[in-house]
């Protein structure tokens, strides 16, 4: 299995040492994300500073860009890297699009998957020389002149992958992405259940067979260093508060739904609306902690990611946002590529 992890960062000049970091732990790749900073501008310090680790978005946020400057980001970001990266693209949700973009939100589904095809078109222009002629519902591109053609990328085009959650987003996945990142709030039942279905569906509608799509999985890791017992304490009450956030969020209740906790999720969205944080963080226990997330001992955590994903996923990504480990796992990276692995499914 490979191993990823996101990057912490406050600062886009802290690229040049984290992700060099990272690389020097075993990383198999990194990933920057949106949220204070643009999540390209990292990786081209990153992608300076490593040799050999895989870089990517997880995720950019797609309907706040358009597939052109997509692709040209894309395109630079593959050829600076040296065939290292990819795109990684979700859709965010519509009062972020519209409210801090000032961009449109409508069928978000439909828009993804024509955004990707028409970024695949749009390197198909570059690479083979194809007249530029994608006219869709939501994205025209018919003109690509020599001043802005870029030619063919010399590490190839960079994949493709999507974020999404519901069965939509997910199919779409399935249908026209090179990879699908799975959400961290989702356990190994609701992966079985509801994520793995839906990119069937979407593979099957494109006749595509599933060792087409890589499938890297985020995994919020709940653990310590040393077994110490406060700090442990202080690592799961990060987690139980950002599995609070998740799950009063409408979109993501079928994950709770898929262990008979639809009733949490009324509780904690009641709260959330009435600003009790601290009431909704109590609401997650041990059982919803334990199943939604990968928590126990330093020792044993690499071994209850190979239970969590074996037969699922191509990749784990290692992630705790709000408790950050200060050693980035490498302990943990270590073993994970040492052990044996059963690999997709």
């Amino acid at each position: 299995m490979k191993v990823y992890t996101t990057a912490p960062m406050e600062d886009a000049r802290d690229a040049r040492a984290t992700f060099a970091e990272l690389e020097r732990i075993g990383y198999d790749g990194a990933f920057s994300f949106e949220a204070k900073l643009d999540p390209f501008l990292p990786l081209v310090l990153a992608a300076e500073n490593t040799r050999r680790l895989r870089l990517g978005t997880a995720i950019a946020i797609a309907f706040a860009r358009n597939p052109m400057n997509l692709a040209n980001l894309a395109h630079g970001l593959q050829s600076i890297s040296e065939g290292r990266f990819i795109l990684g693209l979700g859709s965010q949700v519509k009062p972020h699009i519209e409210k801090r973009f000032s961009m449109t939100w409508t069928r978000p589904a439909a828009r993804m998957r024509e955004l990707v095809l028409a970024i695949k078109a749009i390197f198909d222009c570059w690479e083979n020389g194809t007249r530029l002629d994608f006219r869709g519902e939501f994205y025209t591109h018919t003109i690509m002149i020599p001043a802005f053609d870029p030619g063919p990328n010399p590490f190839a085009p960079p994949p493709i992958f999507l974020g999404g959650f519901l069965p939509r987003m997910t199919a779409v996945a399935g249908e026209v992405a090179d990879g699908f990142f799975v959400h961290p709030f989702n356990s190994r039942k609701s992966i079985l259940e509801k994520t793995m279905p839906a990119l069937e569906t979407g593979l099957n509608r494109a006749q595509r067979r599933r060792e087409q799509l890589e499938i890297i999985a985020a995994t919020l890791v709940v653990t310590a260093a040393d077994d110490d017992e406060q700090d442990f304490e202080r690592v799961k009450l990060a987690a139980r508060k950002q599995l609070a956030f998740y799950g009063s969020t409408p979109a993501y209740k079928p994950t709770l739904d898929c262990h008979g906790w639809d009733a949490l999720h009324d509780d904690l969205n009641r709260l959330s609306k009435q600003g009790r944080w601290d009431d909704m963080t109590e609401l997650i226990d041990d059982e919803v902690l334990e199943t939604i997330a990968v928590v126990g001992e330093r020792r044993s955590i690499a071994g209850k990611l190979r239970q969590r994903l074996d037969g699922i996923a191509d990749g784990v990504s290692l992630t705790h946002n709000r408790a950050p480990d200060p050693t980035h796992w490498a302990d943990i990276v270590a073993e994970l590529h040492t052990s044996p692995s059963s690999g997709r499914g």
